[in-house]
């Protein structure tokens, strides 16, 4: 089980938790590689790991990898799976900022360690966020949304689907002094149905599953949550240049196997990512899916979520969000 006072010595125990950077014999999995998924189909990091999966598979000699959906719980179902399942290489999990960054904050019970009971192999990139209303909300800027939403206190309500939904919906409202409803899903693809049909108002959402309806104008981008525009919707503006100085929200993916990942394994699957990361159409691919593809080390990746967990702890304190 997490507990937030051991993030405080996570750092000095990066050694001993990041699988050694090493590639001496090499491994061959002995069967199918699994893909875990903490979210739908449908969603950004479900179109991401497909891609991942196949491409992974030919820097794998044909291994065959395959995806499996463990939707649910905000993403702890399939980190369970994961933490749980043989350190042998066979399982890994596509994680993302909501296992492993904003669910020890958000969740009072965590079942697990999103440190210690994980190895790191390589980050994957970074999603694009956007802030989107429904086209009926009188509104075609965030300063308009704001007075829009000042004038309605309560009435307005924001959906998520996951972690970043949760804290971005709450940081927004925070962040620009006013008062909405959340209304939380099981998963993306359900949230954005209600959105389509205005049954809920507003969203922080990631641009996979809803840049399609926001091109064909059944939903309106209003700003993105990073702090520079996003070069897959350049034409979007900042929250921050909206108004909401200082905001900002980095949403990523990651891939990590169980605790206790033999060295030859993850140095294994490091180096098949680091040759695919360096694939111009590797890169390419992802970007079609609103993702912007990137690569680490496995001991610059543990550092990394030690960095992120105490980053969106912080986020998640200052909007005022209670664990659950």
């Amino acid at each position: 089980m997490f507990q937030r006072r051991t993030l405080l010595g996570a750092s000095l125990a990066l050694p001993a938790l990041s699988a050694p950077a090493i590639a001496q014999g090499g491994w061959r999995p002995s069967r199918p590689i699994t893909l875990v998924v903490p979210f739908g189909a449908g969603s950004g990091t479900d179109a991401v790991t497909r891609i991942l999966a196949q491409m992974l598979s030919a820097e794998m000699d044909g291994a065959t990898i395959t995806v499996e959906n463990r939707a649910g719980a905000n993403g702890t179902i399939a980190a369970m799976a994961v933490a749980r399942a043989q350190p042998d290489g066979h399982t890994l999990l596509v994680t993302t900022n909501t296992p492993h960054a904003a669910n020890p904050w958000l969740l009072r019970r965590l079942d697990y360690d999103p440190i210690a009971d994980f190895t790191p192999i390589s980050r994957l990139g970074n999603y694009a966020f956007w802030l989107v209303v429904h086209p009926d909300i009188p509104a075609r800027t965030l300063s308009e949304f704001i007075a829009h939403v000042r004038a309605n206190p309560g009435r307005i309500t924001y959906a998520s689907g996951n972690g970043s939904g949760i804290v971005g919906g709450a940081a927004v409202a925070k962040h620009a002094g006013v008062e909405m409803t959340h209304v939380p899903y099981r998963s993306v693809p359900p949230a954005l149905t209600d959105l389509l049909t205005n049954r809920v108002n507003c969203m922080v959402v990631d641009f996979a599953p809803s840049i399609a309806h926001v091109t064909e104008g059944r939903l309106r981008a209003l700003g993105v949550t990073s702090s520079q525009r996003s070069r897959l919707a350049p034409d979007v503006p900042t929250l921050a240049e909206g108004g909401m100085t200082g905001f900002e929200m980095l949403s990523w993916a990651a891939l990590l196997g169980p605790a206790r990942l033999p060295p030859e394994v993850t140095a294994t699957l490091g180096s098949a990512m680091q040759r695919l990361g360096a694939k111009p159409e590797y890169r390419e691919r992802l970007a079609q899916a609103r993702f912007e593809g990137l690569t680490s080390t496995p001991e610059e990746l543990g550092r990394f979520i030690v960095a992120q967990i105490a980053a969106w702890g912080e986020m998640i304190r200052s909007a005022g969000i209670e664990p659950e």
